[in-house]
């Protein structure tokens, strides 16, 4: 089969010919129909060879969909041809957090082995992938998984955000949205679906604010050395009841932690690099900060409830596998509307 790989440290992933796997016991073949494509592979592939843990090479692609197209022995309720999105942040499956569904907290995943698909085990991007247990699949019904495949991270990574700080985000609350790529433009439709707050989002040029605004934004304005203040004047003085960074770079930081209100939360999502100062007299009183990771099975089928309801939706581009280094490549150069989704089989 035909597989999308990061094959060599610093250089750009290529499409490669490799076997096409077999499920063991308690396993899933599927014949993928979407990946996402995410600024967290372009973070994986930035690593200097030090700092690189994620194996080589690597197939990518940790937002997945497909067709279950063949089982291993021990796998029951589960019929071949029917349309699944996988369950990306993998546990052990036997602790009190993989137990509630929180696989995303799982303390024992990385001691033994237990990796994401397109982050250590091999990933969506292929004409078939692997899934490690029929509890890291969900149903996708009538749902079109090209467009909604991305929904499994840039749906389920702010869902679970939001839901951290709902009680801040009462009516008269006032929420920040900092970039509206991926994530961020999924995140205000969360936001205006569950919330009565007032949605301000942040982005660095015209078209991207423009894209927020069309998603439910109620304001949109520059992120820039203004942008903390703007926010403030805008709440007359008091800032922002909960601020979502999805960029996570130093500035973005820097802004986030100026525009908290007190008792506030900052939910930094985004691995750009930044740090936020955390201290008595740096951040306003009683603001919280957060470093969300993913979000729990439950959630993830809640914000496929919610698609089925025409509440979220992602923007998409779509390329075929041998388009994938070109989607990479408008990423990386901010030129992708919402989300890049490869098509490994089409």
């Amino acid at each position: 089969m035909r597989a999308l790989q990061y094959v060599e440290i610093g250089q750009p992933p290529r499409v490669v010919e490799i076997d096409t796997p077999e499920p063991g016991p308690g396993q899933i073949r599927l014949k993928v129909t979407a990946a996402g494509v995410c600024h967290s592979d372009e973070f994986v592939m930035s690593l200097p060879e030090e700092g690189y843990t994620f194996g080589l090479p690597l197939t990518l692609g940790h937002e997945g969909a497909g067709t279950v197209d063949a089982v291993g022995d021990g796998v029951a309720n589960l019929e071949v041809g029917t349309s699944v999105a996988v369950y990306g942040p993998w546990g052990c499956g036997r602790c009190h957090a993989c137990a509630r569904g929180a696989e995303n907290s799982c303390p024992y995943a990385a001691e033994l082995g237990i990796a994401p698909p397109g982050l250590g085990a091999p990933g969506a991007m292929a004409e078939y992938m692997i899934v490690d247990d029929v509890r890291h699949l969900v149903p996708l019904g009538d749902l079109d998984p090209v467009r909604n495949v991305s929904l499994t991270d840039a749906g389920l990574t702010p869902y679970h955000a939001i839901r951290t700080s709902m009680p801040k985000l009462v009516a008269g609350s006032t929420a920040v949205v900092i970039g509206t790529g991926g994530l961020g433009h999924v995140a205000i439709q969360i936001l205006r679906a569950l919330t009565g707050a007032r949605v301000i989002a942040l982005d660095v040029n015209e078209e991207k604010l423009a894209l927020a605004k069309e998603v439910g934004a109620h304001d949109a304005i520059l992120s820039d050395e203004n942008a903390a203040q703007a926010v403030r004047d805008m709440t007359e003085g008091l800032g922002a009841s909960v601020v979502l960074d999805f960029v996570g770079a130093p500035p973005t930081v820097a802004i986030a932690s100026a525009a908290v209100a007190t008792e506030g939360d900052v939910q930094l999502v985004g691995i750009g690099g930044g740090a936020a100062a955390v201290g008595f007299g740096m951040t306003p009183y009683d603001a919280a900060f957060r470093a969300p990771y993913w979000g729990t099975r439950s959630e993830l089928i809640e914000v496929f409830e919610m698609a089925h309801r025409d509440q979220v939706h992602v923007e998409i581009e779509t390329y075929s596998l041998d388009e994938g280094p070109k989607a990479y490549e408008r990423l990386h150069a901010g030129k992708v509307r919402g989300r890049a989704v490869i098509l490994p089989n089409g």
